[in-house]
Parts: structure tokens; sequence; C-alpha cells
């Protein structure tokens, strides 16, 4: 689950190094609209659309932005806890779990979750509303959570 967590981390710094480069070589009129496209895909978030449905009967309201902004943090670090802690129970139960440094788990967590999983649970639009680009980003985050996982899960079976 440490691991899961260092994974998530990682995966954040990705987004956050693509949004930066995506910012950079982006005209200067073309901020304002993507300003706004990040404000409605915050409230698109799936992990925000999951906080909301967890606190909201708890609450009794609906959550604040910056409620909603750590809640949804909230989520997807307790979602990559899981996966990294289900992730290191496999690797345990059958070495070839860790195939590809972490690669093939993350491409089915890929597949499994953000593929599959948001669309079925109406968190996300159908897959097919996306262009390529935001799929292949998507992927590229997780395997990044992948061999950060197995990385981090190697270092502390280690330890």
């Amino acid at each position: 689950m440490i691991a899961g967590v260092a994974a998530s981390w990682t995966m954040n710094q990705f987004w956050a190094v693509k949004a930066k480069l995506q910012q950079q070589n982006q005209p200067e009129g073309e901020h304002h609209q993507e300003q706004q496209q990040e404000r409605e895909s915050e409230s698109e978030n799936p992990t925000v659309k999951v906080a909301q449905a967890i606190t909201r009967p708890l609450l009794g309201r609906e959550l604040t932005k910056d409620e909603k902004t750590r809640a949804g943090w909230v989520v997807h670090y307790a979602f990559g806890a899981l996966m990294g802690g289900l992730y290191g129970l496999m690797c345990e139960a059958t070495p070839a779990a860790h195939a590809g440094f972490g690669t093939v788990f993350a491409t089915g967590l890929w597949l499994g979750a953000d593929e599959a999983a948001v669309p079925a649970l109406k968190l996300s639009k159908p897959p097919r509303e996306y262009p390529l680009a935001q799929h292949l980003s998507g992927l590229g985050a997780h395997l990044v959570y992948g061999v950060t996982a197995e990385a981090a899960r190697r270092g502390l079976r280690a330890a």
C-alpha cells in the first residue's frame, strides 16, 4: 500500500509536468480557454464525483470547491494505495505479476478502471467521446504508476 501511495504521487507529478508542458506550448489566446476547460474538468473528475457521493450523505450538503479538491485527492490516494496493496499481494502470490516492471499490471489497471469501470459507473463519458491523445495520456500516467509501484515494492521488500 505504501508503494501504491508513492506511485499515486508520481502519477500526479506526471500530470503536473504534462499540464505545464501543454501550457508552455500553447498560444497566449488559448490560455483562457484552457483555464475554463480545467474548471469544467475538475467538476467532471471521477475522484471528485466519488468523494461527493461518499460525503453528501455524511455531511448533508455539497462539498465546497476546496473540499472537492482535497476529497478528490483523498479518493485518488486511497484507490492508489488499495491498488498498490493488491499489486503487492499479487506479486507475492505469483512472481509473474510484476512482469514488465509493473507495466503489465498498470496497463490492466488503466483498462479496467479508466477505460471500463469509470465510464460504466457513469463517472465519465464513454471512452469513444475522448480523443486518442487523452487515452494515451491516461495510459502513460498509469505506466508511471506501475513502474513506481514496482520500484517501491522492491525497495520496501529489500528493506
